[in-house]
C-alpha cells in the first residue's frame, strides 16, 4: 500500500462520513421528528399553506438574505406570530435593532419556542423553532441587550406580525 493509497481512501472516508452533517440539508431532522408536535403536516401540505420561501425557511432550515424582510424594521405595537400555524411567539415590546438584518427580539413568549443544537456549517449554535409546530425560526445568541442579554434572530418570512 503506498501513500498516495492511503491518503486517498483516508480522504474518501472523512468526506462520505464525518462532513455531511455539515452541508446536507437539514429538512430530515424536523420532518422526521414532527410527530413530537401539536400540528403534524406533510410535506405537500406545508406547501398548499406556505410560500415557496416560507416554505425554505420554516421547513428546509433556510435562512433569509439579510435586510431583505419588512419585519426588520417594524417597530409598531403588536405579536409576532409563526407564519405556519399562527402561533404567537414575541411581542413588540422585546424587539430591537440588532443592525444584523434579521428582526431581533431579547425574549419568546413563555412556551412559544424550542431549541435544538445547530452543528451544521463547522459551528454550533442554538437553533430556534415553534414549539407548536416545529418550524424553524432562526437562532438565539448570547449577546443581546439587557434584561436577557439575548439575541433572538428570526427569519422574516417565518414571522407575520398582527398590530395591536
Amino acid at each position: 500500500m503506498d501513500k498516495r493509497y492511503f491518503l486517498q481512501t483516508g480522504a474518501a472516508l472523512f468526506g462520505t462520513t464525518l462532513l455531511p452533517p455539515f452541508f446536507l440539508p437539514r429538512s430530515s431532522i424536523m420532518a422526521t421528528s414532527n410527530t413530537e408536535f401539536e400540528i403534524n403536516k406533510t410535506d405537500v401540505e406545508w406547501r398548499t399553506i406556505l410560500s415557496p420561501e416560507q416554505f425554505r425557511v420554516l421547513r428546509q432550515h433556510g435562512t433569509e438574505r439579510a435586510f431583505t424582510s419588512p419585519l426588520d424594521k417594524q417597530y409598531e405595537a403588536g405579536t409576532y406570530v409563526c407564519a405556519g400555524c399562527d402561533q404567537p411567539l414575541f411581542t413588540s415590546d422585546t424587539k430591537f435593532n440588532s443592525g444584523t438584518g434579521w428582526p431581533s427580539f431579547f425574549a419568546p413568549i413563555e412556551g412559544a419556542i424550542a431549541t435544538t443544537v445547530d452543528r451544521s456549517f463547522f459551528m454550533t449554535r442554538v437553533e430556534v423553532h415553534c414549539s407548536r409546530c416545529g418550524g424553524h425560526l432562526g437562532h438565539v445568541f448570547n449577546d443581546g441587550p439587557v434584561p436577557t442579554g439575548q439575541r433572538y434572530c428570526m427569519n422574516g418570512v417565518a414571522l407575520k406580525f398582527i398590530p395591536a
